[in-house]
This record gives C-alpha cells, sequence and structure tokens, in this order.
C-alpha cells in the first residue's frame, strides 16, 4: 500500500560524477556531482549556481566529466563537504563545507592531461570525457525563492576515454555491463550495482543506431578547435 510522502530529496539512485574545471588562477578544481543524465553524447548536468564548477564551466566552457567507479568512493569522500569557492557560500557554510584550493592532493588523485579542453582527466576513474558547454538552463525560475540558485549545463562530449578492464572483448566501442560498476549514491548513499536481474527487450537494437552525429563531429577536434 501506497503513503502519501514528501521526502526532502529524490535522489533514487544516480551515478557519481567528478567534474574537473579550470580555476581563473589556472588551477584545477574537481567536484563529486550526482545531477547527470546522457542523451547520444550529450550530457545535462544539474548544478548549483554557487559552485565553482559552474562558475568555472561557465567562463571557460568546457569540463572533463570523470565517473568513479566503487573503488574510488573513499576518493570521493575525502572531496565531500569542500568546495572551491572562497569565500565558502553561506548555503555550503551551513551544510559544513570548507574551502580547499588543492583538490587533486585533498582526493589523492593524479590529474591527466586531455586532447580537446584544458581541465585534465582523473587517471584513477574508468570512464573521463572531455565536454564543452553548449547551453544552459535555468532551475525553479518561476518560484522567487528558488530563482537563480540551480541550473542545468548541456554539455557537448567530444572524447570518451575507457578503462579497457571495463570493454566487451574485441571491441573497443562497447562497454560490458557486466564488468562496468559505476559508483551510484542513492539518497546521500554510496551504492554499486548488482548483477543482472533480467533481460532487456532493448538489448535487441543494435547500440550503433543511437549513434549521435557528435561522435563524428568530435573526431578530428582539438583544444583550439574545441
Amino acid at each position: 500500500m501506497h503513503q502519501l510522502s514528501e521526502p526532502s530529496i529524490l535522489y533514487f539512485g544516480t551515478p557519481v560524477v567528478l567534474i574537473t574545471t579550470t580555476n581563473p588562477d589556472g588551477t584545477y578544481n574537481i567536484a563529486p556531482i550526482s545531477s547527470i543524465f546522457w542523451l547520444g553524447w550529450r550530457a545535462i548536468i544539474g548544478i548549483s549556481t554557487f559552485s565553482k564548477t559552474t562558475e568555472n564551466i561557465r567562463r571557460t566552457g568546457e569540463c572533463v566529466l570523470n565517473l568513479p567507479s566503487i573503488h574510488q568512493a573513499p576518493a570521493v569522500n575525502r572531496l565531500a563537504l569542500t568546495t572551491g569557492a572562497f569565500p565558502v557560500p553561506p548555503g555550503k557554510i551551513q551544510k559544513g563545507y570548507v574551502y580547499e584550493a588543492d583538490k587533486f592532493d585533498r582526493a589523492q588523485l593524479t590529474p591527466v592531461p586531455s586532447e580537446t579542453v584544458n581541465p585534465p582527466r582523473v587517471a584513477e576513474c574508468p570512464v573521463q570525457m572531455e565536454a564543452v558547454m553548449e547551453n544552459f538552463h535555468g532551475i525553479g525560475e518561476d518560484d522567487e525563492q528558488q530563482r537563480g540558485r540551480l541550473i542545468t549545463i548541456e554539455l557537448r562530449i567530444q572524447r570518451v576515454y575507457l578503462d579497457e578492464l571495463i570493454l566487451m572483448d574485441r571491441n573497443p566501442n562497447r562497454v560490458d555491463p557486466n564488468k562496468w560498476r559505476p559508483l551510484i549514491m542513492s539518497f546521500q548513499q554510496f551504492y554499486g550495482l548488482g548483477e543482472q536481474v533480467h533481460v532487456s527487450t532493448l538489448s535487441s537494437i543494435s547500440e550503433d543506431l543511437y549513434r549521435s552525429p557528435d561522435v563524428e563531429r568530435a573526431k578530428n577536434l582539438t583544444k583550439t578547435e574545441s
């Protein structure tokens, strides 16, 4: 029997992403988020307008989306409750955030140069995606209390790097879902994926039929062209 409920958050389970961006002084920021989804080679993220990551993406127009596996949960925790924004926004102070200038050092993660954007990739993450901003949209603009606080950002993927350990045998362009164990955030707690529970009817459709024109667009890009 269902019961009427008013949960404060609706995070029913989404992947954790570490977003790397470039700060105004040329250093790099890493921020964990879990509001994200993909359509083709486009990603939509939801993020606070008071975030250093938001500021950096809107200023530079680029970032890297790094997806940790369950094995990087401790590193993600080391980034929790830290911000690259100084002074720390009041809302984050209330939640216990502190300023951290060197997020890579704090998280004990390794930066790796990107090909088409300036922010580095995170070496430890099995999935790394270089991306550029195409658009952004305010959330809750109809409500005076929420207006200007949250936005979604549309990102176009330009490069995808996959750890060979999560690839299908003899196919460098296919992730094997039996090998890939993303870190999932569900109601502020970390989880991983379990075993496959049932064969999906949609799996009869070739992945190539979903191939985006952005894939071809991305092939010959360089940092200056991106």
